[in-house]
């Protein structure tokens, strides 16, 4: 209990930090480390809410962003590739290269890897382990760019920090621009990135106004709006 007291005083404290109704990204990014409620290195996330009906095809928001300074994790990379492709995807990053074996040791459930990616050749093949990857939202996409001829360019953007981004069902997209510990500058350069990204996605479906909020926040700490 006095746990949760000491948490509830350090939320409170730092919503009284936030004195404006919006802010710049660079300002919003300054604020972000100081209303921080956690002792670790709080994860910078962003939450845009898009004005879009998520029923209608035409009005899917999914990109990917290549942000200039990473996330600041280290993503485990799997490359679903033919035998000849295996050394080239090790050489550039990839934990985990393969397909027969590769496929065998998902369906012992074990998956020790954040990402997957597919060369198109060997897509069909991931049928078996498709419905597993699915669930966990890792299956090899053309859409979110894991599915390449270029195995080794893509395993390098990925490590890189190159993430992907996509609505839910309410129309938000919630993604993560850094931690708390890379300071103003770099925070500020990759929300811009982002926020271009975003921009540049718009579906054809969405007349009008296209971003209805944007909001950033450290782990566990409160929201900071931001101007767009």
């Amino acid at each position: 209990m006095k746990t949760s007291t000491n948490t509830s005083k350090k939320y409170t404290e730092a919503v009284k930090l936030i004195d404006k109704e919006s802010y710049t990204t660079a300002e919003a990014a300054d604020l972000l480390p100081k209303v921080s409620t956690v002792k670790f290195d709080a994860t910078a996330e962003a939450h845009i809410r898009i004005n879009a009906d998520t029923t209608q095809a035409d009005q899917l928001v999914r990109t990917t962003v290549s942000l200039p300074h990473g996330t600041g994790k280290t993503v485990r990379i799997a490359a679903f590739v033919e035998d000849d492709q295996i050394e080239e995807a090790k050489k550039a990053g990839a934990e985990l290269a393969g397909k027969e074996e590769l496929i065998k040791e998902i369906e012992a459930g074990n998956i020790d890897f954040d990402i997957a990616i597919a060369s198109p050749a060997v897509m069909k093949d991931l049928a078996k382990i498709a419905k597993t990857l699915g669930q966990k939202g890792m299956m090899p996409n053309p859409k979110a760019g894991t599915v390449t001829k270029d195995i080794a360019k893509t395993i390098s953007e990925l490590k890189k920090g190159r993430i992907e981004c996509k609505m839910d069902k309410q129309g938000i997209i919630h993604t993560v621009f850094g931690k708390a510990s890379f300071g103003t500058v770099k925070l500020t350069e990759n929300l811009d990135a982002l926020l271009v990204a975003i921009k540049e996605a718009q579906p054809a479906g969405i007349k009008g106004t296209y971003i209805k909020s944007v909001t950033i926040a450290p782990s566990m700490g409160p929201g900071i709006k931001v101007q767009f």
